[in-house]
């Protein structure tokens, strides 16, 4: 239960006041949401971020120099409107033009397809991307239907950091598709989440069973099995995501891997089960690239988790490995051989 709030209509802008008081050195909030504290150079593309609030360290967790350059931040489980996303893309825009980033839901993709126009008429370049990595909410003939969820984590990842590195407009965006299609995630949940100020989870999961193919706004399974032990899961998740890889991408070969906690499951237990997944995975010939095993798109107080596959090419790996300071994700320059060899000695 989301015990912490003051009135439940104001929970977001309580949220957004407190998340920028305590990260000063990385945003400021603006009108709808937050961008970086310190405007990025002349000329390079805004990355933004968005969608409804409780999915924290999504989406506002990640501004910051190698990742976004801001954040549009909806009421909780509600896309923000067109006038924030348009408020928040006018603070960050540098010059270069604006790529609104965020998970393939209606509401999403009518507000921010909607800014996109404004700002067009304006004559600053502006593109929408929606993340479709969900593997359980449409099969792999319509992967277009597909929801957005913890795999657009590794999507903003690399577009940001193509933007970072200087690429145009048109050259960010094509990293976001390259990265959406090599990217597949499911979930499962053992338990609901209930929003501020309610007395009741939004769905329930009997005892003993877990929902599979979960969403991230408080939708519920699109089945249920029964809760093995981790061993088990681990199996599911991996043999779900193998099953529907990529066109075009091998058997083997390198991964960027998430194994996202939905909110309630506590970390050991995560490393229990990425455990079991480090195990298949290299059963199956895949070299995981920098795993990230923690919480990056949660749901509330949902209790589950989901598994991230991206299929990495050379391109890929190096904007996935890209030296990154938000408050919620940091990632240093990967290290030379050379000074992995001397630190040996």
């Amino acid at each position: 239960m989301t015990r912490l709030f003051n009135d439940p209509a104001r929970f977001t802008d309580d949220m957004i006041e407190g998340f920028a008081a305590a990260h000063p050195e990385h945003v400021r909030a603006v009108p709808g949401g937050v961008v970086r504290a310190r405007p990025t150079r002349a000329g390079k593309v805004a990355v933004l971020t968005g969608g409804g609030s409780g999915h924290y360290p999504a989406f506002c967790g990640v501004v910051g120099p190698g990742f976004a350059d801001g954040s549009v931040i909806g009421d909780v489980f509600t896309s923000p409107s067109a006038a924030r996303a348009r408020s928040v893309a006018e603070a960050a825009e540098a010059g270069g033009g604006v790529l609104f980033l965020f998970g393939n839901y209606a509401g999403d993709v009518m507000n921010f397809g909607l800014a996109a126009r404004q700002l067009e008429g304006d004559g600053i370049p502006a593109r929408c991307f929606a993340v479709t990595d969900d593997i359980a909410s449409a099969p792999a003939g319509q992967t277009a239907r597909r929801r957005g969820i913890a795999g657009g984590f590794v999507v903003f990842k690399t577009a940001s950091a193509a933007a970072e590195a200087g690429a145009a407009l048109d050259e960010v965006v094509r990293v976001a598709e390259h990265t959406n299609a090599r990217t597949r995630t499911l979930g499962v949940a053992f338990d609901g989440c209930t929003l501020p100020g309610a007395d009741a989870p939004l769905f329930t999961v009997p005892e003993g069973r877990l929902g599979l193919g979960l969403g991230i706004h408080g939708e519920p399974g699109v089945s249920e099995d029964t809760l093995g032990t981790a061993e088990d899961l681990a199996r599911a998740l991996v043999t779900g995501l193998l099953a529907d890889r990529p066109a075009g991408t091998d058997a083997g070969g390198r991964v960027a891997v998430v194994l996202n906690g939905l909110g309630a499951t506590k970390y050991e237990e995560l490393y229990v089960l990425w455990g079991a997944v480090a195990r298949l995975l290299d059963e199956a010939g895949l070299i995981p690239v920098r795993p990230e095993v923690g919480e990056l798109v949660t749901s509330l107080d949902m209790a589950g988790c989901s598994l991230t596959l991206t299929w990495l090419d050379e391109e890929l790996e190096r904007l996935w490995l890209a030296p990154a300071d938000t408050p919620a994700f940091r990632r240093t320059a990967p290290r030379e051989p050379a000074a992995d060899q001397a630190a040996a000695r």
